[in-house]
């Protein structure tokens, strides 16, 4: 399957001219990198969570959604995690992309200008048409749920 490129527009917030705009770290990388924009060092101690600015606006194209994930390396090495990862920018939204970080780490991390502290994920999306209906159609699975099929391949 031969995957269409997709044009992302970027514009710059005033102050953050001097920092790169999101890019792949590799070829084969899914994310791009967003850097933070901070005008100096953020501290979060554990268990703070803070709104980090990366200093950009993203036009998503219609069809597509931004889907902002933590970086795996800060979650290991630190404890740095997202709220609400991960974080969804819709097609239709002009604002600044800010990223709620959390340290849920034992020790204090400074966020500086420029860390690559989030991953932005340009991922196709459908919207549903919503039908009613009295029932719904049965699975295998049904209404199991929340550990309903065990820790080990033998529960």
């Amino acid at each position: 399957m031969v995957v269409k490129p997709v044009t992302l527009l970027v514009q710059r917030e005033t102050g953050a001219e001097d920092l790169p705009l999101p890019s792949y770290a590799t070829a084969g990388a899914a994310g791009l990198d967003l850097l933070a924009a901070v005008d100096s060092d953020v501290l979060l101690q554990p268990g703070e969570r803070k709104l980090i600015s990366t200093g950009i606006r993203v036009a998503i194209p219609e069809g597509f959604e931004g889907q902002i994930r933590p970086r795996s390396g800060l979650a290991l090495n630190h404890g740095i995690g997202m709220v609400n990862a991960p974080g969804t920018i819709d097609s239709d939204y002009r604002g600044v992309i800010r990223i709620i970080l959390i340290n849920l780490g034992d020790q204090p991390f400074t966020v500086r200008r420029g860390d690559r502290i989030a991953q932005l994920i340009i991922a196709p999306v459908a919207q549903a048409s919503i039908v009613e209906t009295a029932s719904l159609p049965e699975t295998g699975r049904n209404d199991g749920g929340f550990g309903h099929t065990g820790v080990n391949r033998d529960s």
